[in-house]
């Protein structure tokens, strides 16, 4: 599929700078108003992951949309709860994922997330299915998110249950050493230490459940990802270094064998994203694939007008999966 036109979205201003896209939201946007319900999921490999329900008051609803957070997120962040909000007002259901480690819980294991896992999105459809008949099932990602998201469904195409009929994915690191470079750069120090903060706090806690597998030597010094990634993501996950983990977990290169109808949408202003991750070839490749790189959104961004409660990125969301629903319906 060719890579769609560019959107008619722009943000009023200040918000066409994509670093005001990228910090208004997180610092400035109102806590969007839900009702979350909590559960507790046992995993396969005997941990548990904490999900949040959001349901629409449609209570015949046969459609589901879950929401994966991005990098040192949660579920109740606004940007998931502003999508939740929306999806349920449209007649959704919603998941929202906490990835292990990011609920109010440590994680049992040594284990915790990163930006390949793709077992624990599987439990969460799998689980969801058997609560209920549900038909449609819609998968949004949000950075990070978006990556385990794509990554899910084409690393094991077979494997991803057939009511998954869409997803959507926003802001993705699809190819992650190039973007951890750009992520080292001056103009993101700021981002930088605001992630490395969290995880540094993370491995300090998983320290004091494993002290004999966490050697917490040089962790204060540690200031980028590609640090840290080689010293502690990659070896307690199975890969033999930093650069192996960026190699085989980058969803770039799984873009080919999806399947489901995806939307990819990559602001052009985007301060986290370098040129490799606008996958163009892929799109024009992949008759599922579809990219759309908006001037305007920052990363995880794409604010709405002035007092308009749902986001440029929300609507989006629902107006493409609302397409596709409407497409099954007249075939």
């Amino acid at each position: 599929m060719p890579v769609l036109p560019k959107p008619d979205y722009r943000p009023p201003f200040p918000f066409t700078s994509g670093h005001m896209q990228t910090i208004y939201p997180t610092l400035f946007r109102r806590l969007p108003r839900t009702h979350p319900t909590p559960e507790r999921l046992s995993t396969p490999d005997g941990d548990f992951l904490d999900i949040d329900w959001h349901m629409s008051s449609n209570a015949k609803t046969h459609r589901l949309a879950v929401i994966s957070h991005g990098l040192e997120g949660h579920a109740r962040k606004k940007y998931p709860l502003g999508m939740a909000r929306h999806l349920t007002d449209h007649g959704w259901d919603v998941i929202c994922l906490n990835f292990r480690c990011c609920s109010a819980e440590p994680n049992l294991l040594v284990r915790f997330y990163h930006s390949g896992v793709t077992d624990d999105l599987h439990t969460v459809i799998r689980h969801a299915l058997s609560t209920k008949d549900y038909q449609h099932v819609g998968l949004i990602g949000f950075s990070m998110g978006g990556n385990q998201t794509l990554k899910y469904l084409g690393e094991a195409p077979d494997l991803v249950p057939e009511q998954v009929c869409a997803a959507i994915v926003f802001s993705v690191p699809c190819s992650l050493y190039d973007a951890v470079q750009v992520m080292s750069g001056w103009q993101n120090r700021g981002y930088m230490r605001y992630f490395m903060k969290g995880l540094r706090e993370k491995i300090r806690i998983k320290a004091q459940r494993y002290p004999e597998l966490i050697d917490l030597s040089g962790l204060e010094d540690m200031k980028t990802f590609e640090i840290f990634d080689d010293r502690y993501t990659a070896p307690l996950h199975g890969f033999s270094d930093g650069a192996d983990y960026y190699q085989r977990c980058s969803s770039r290169q799984f873009l080919p064998m999806i399947r489901v109808s995806t939307l990819m949408v990559q602001a052009l202003d985007d301060p986290f994203l370098p040129a490799s991750c606008y996958p163009v070839e892929e799109a024009e490749n992949n008759p599922n694939l579809y990219l759309e790189i908006p001037e305007f959104g920052g990363h995880v961004g794409f604010m709405g007008r002035w007092r308009e409660s749902s986001y440029w990125s929300e609507k989006r969301a629902s107006g493409f999966l609302e397409s596709l629903l409407d497409s099954y319906q007249d075939s």
